[in-house]
């Protein structure tokens, strides 16, 4: 099971996804339905729109050519002059009754000669259409949307002399019905493909939306503890990729889940053992009587040992919880590393000498940097140790200084045990022992590489090991010159 605040996370993403699926099957079906009722309203109005221009622009060429063949009529009969020919009259009001309009005839001087109506007559017209018609310009527009007005010049064929404009007014109440009729028939087929269209969007947005519904329910066992299944919902590539990636969290997850309870058993344990030592010792005091002062100040150093060993496990856990902070604070200046590693040294060599362990330092150049002192101390020291701790008799320890442009170099060399190839990987975690067996014989806490680690990483650093078992390890610490926050 994961830790109590990753499981938070893990239920509160889990809320979040599935109050956004549980409303997104009526998003895709809402866009289903936007996109494909929208073009066909657009479509319906276009064609709508175009029939009545196309019926207008029909209709107004028809009345032309009637009015053009009537115009020579009234040439060839003279009627500008003479409007007693009752056939020509006849044939105005043919005209004008064939398309419910009207029919003005208006002479040189603008003046109507000849209202169907007979409402105007006498009366004069000085319009703009009239004006451009005894120009030569035939005219057509739509006026009010119920009527088309055509202006056409009556017109001599041999001389080309305007003598008068006929005026029609055609109605288009027959275009509008017609245009109603279509509207009519257009909406039917529109209800009609609306509903194949809604039963086919839900079809689809159940189909696009199953992989994602599918997501939302494995969310769901898993908030509700079931863990140990991987998601695996390849529907489509970008829920295949979710899932990997989920799954990568997941393991992840599950990863620092196990190191956390193994860091826990191992805390315990390393805590445990110096206490049991300590009552193991204080009780064979305790049941004797009248103990010898040698014994008893045996036991005693023994006690305040195990007391040392408890101090120094817990200083190493502080040194290690302070260094794993995000926001871990670093005390930067400039430092002479040259300076800083001699110091180290200086401290080590009475140990080293113990085991009769040369230890030299070699450096190559002059090296100042941006670091934290202490907590760089602390990282070299935690490697020279090691190399000195897990040596032999009469070994070396070998330390090295180089720089460039960027970087400074360290490395600790050693002729000590070697570390297996299999153990390389996780000897910076916390309390990992390579030789468990003789954990208890080599004084130490299994801390130091992960403080070591944590402090180097603290200054955007990097660390990396290299051994031959039975010859000797080598600890290779690359650090920036400038450290950058």
């Amino acid at each position: 099971m994961f830790t109590p605040s990753g499981e938070w996370v893990i239920i509160f993403k889990h809320k979040v996804i599935t109050g956004y699926l549980k409303s997104m099957g009526f998003r895709v079906l809402l866009c289903l339905l936007v996109a494909g009722f929208l073009p066909m309203l657009a479509i319906k109005q276009g064609i709508m729109r175009t029939y009545t221009t196309r019926a207008v622009a029909v209709r107004s060429t028809e009345v032309q050519n009637q009015c053009k063949i009537l115009s020579n009529q009234l040439i060839s009969s003279n009627y500008m002059r003479n409007r007693n020919s009752q056939l020509v009259a006849g044939e105005l009001e043919q005209l004008a009754n064939l398309y419910d309009g009207r029919i003005l005839i208006i002479d040189q001087d603008f003046r109507i000669i000849k209202d169907t109506y007979e409402l105007e007559e006498n009366k004069i017209m000085v319009a703009e259409e009239v004006v451009k018609c005894f120009k030569g310009e035939t005219t057509s527009h739509l006026a009010e949307n119920r009527f088309i007005e055509i202006t056409v010049p009556i017109q001599d064929t041999d001389s080309k002399v305007i003598t008068g404009v006929i005026l029609i007014s055609v109605s288009t109440d027959s275009i509008r019905d017609n245009r109603e009729y279509l509207e009519h028939n257009a909406n039917m087929v529109l209800t009609g493909l609306a509903v194949l269209l809604v039963t086919a969007s839900i079809f689809c947005s159940y189909i696009l939306v199953r992989p994602v519904r599918n997501m939302g329910e494995y969310l769901e066992r898993f908030s509700m503890g079931h863990d140990d299944e991987d998601m695996d919902i390849a529907s489509y590539t970008e829920t295949k990729k979710i899932s990997q990636a989920f799954n990568r969290t997941i393991t992840q997850m599950r990863v620092l889940d196990a190191s956390r309870q193994e860091f826990v058993s191992n805390v315990s344990h390393e805590l445990k053992t110096p206490l049991t030592s300590m009552k193991v010792l204080a009780d064979s005091l305790l049941v004797q009587e009248d103990v010898p002062t040698e014994l008893y100040k045996e036991f005693m150093g023994d006690i305040a040992e195990e007391i040392e060993r408890e101090n120094k496990i817990i200083t190493d856990l502080l040194s290690l919880v302070k260094l794993d902070k995000k926001v871990a604070e670093l005390n930067i200046e400039q430092a002479n590393i040259n300076d800083l590693l001699e110091l180290i040294l200086k401290r080590l060599r009475p140990i080293a000498a113990r085991k009769n362990i040369e230890v030299v330092l070699e450096s190559f150049r002059s090296v100042t940097a941006a670091v934290d002192s202490v907590k760089l101390t602390l990282a070299i020291t935690n490697l020279v140790e090691n190399a000195i701790k897990y040596n032999r008799e009469n070994g070396w320890v070998h330390v090295s200084l180089d720089a460039d442009h960027k970087f400074f170099y360290v490395k600790v060399m050693d002729s000590g045990i070697g570390i297996p190839e299999e153990s390389r990987q996780q000897i910076f975690e916390r309390f990992y022992r390579v030789d468990k067996s003789h954990s208890n014989e080599i004084d130490g806490t299994g801390l130091g590489l992960a403080i070591t680690k944590s402090a180097i990483l603290l200054h955007r650093g990097a660390i990396k090991v290299s051994s031959v078992l039975g010859e000797g390890t080598t600890f290779s610490v690359r650090i920036p010159l400038n450290y950058t926050s």
